[in-house]
């Protein structure tokens, strides 16, 4: 997949505090290491609890649970945001 890719990030309500709600903090990591790589993100709010849907050129690349990604990070050291980043890569 070229660098300039555009990535469709389709995420879930998750429950933080009691509280049910489209929260993009576990997003931050996800988000970096693709914009790092050059790629195009675009958050899409989605109906599916605690879901992380990854979709490039119309096709869902990725997925995993909202809640398995590090809180605040940078992704580097996040596994589920290195397989999501090798995901993208080898997209077509």
């Amino acid at each position: 997949m070229p660098n300039n890719a555009k990535v469709f990030i389709h995420y879930g309500p998750y429950e933080a505090a009691g509280i049910v709600d489209h929260r993009e903090s576990r997003l931050k990591g996800l988000q970096a290491i693709l914009k790092k790589d050059g790629h195009t993100v675009e958050l899409v709010k989605a109906e599916d609890w605690n879901s992380v849907e990854l979709n490039v050129n119309g096709e869902q690349v990725f997925k995993c649970d909202i809640n398995d990604l590090d809180y605040g990070s940078d992704g580097e050291l996040d596994s589920l945001c290195i397989k999501a980043r090798d995901a993208v890569k080898k997209a077509y």
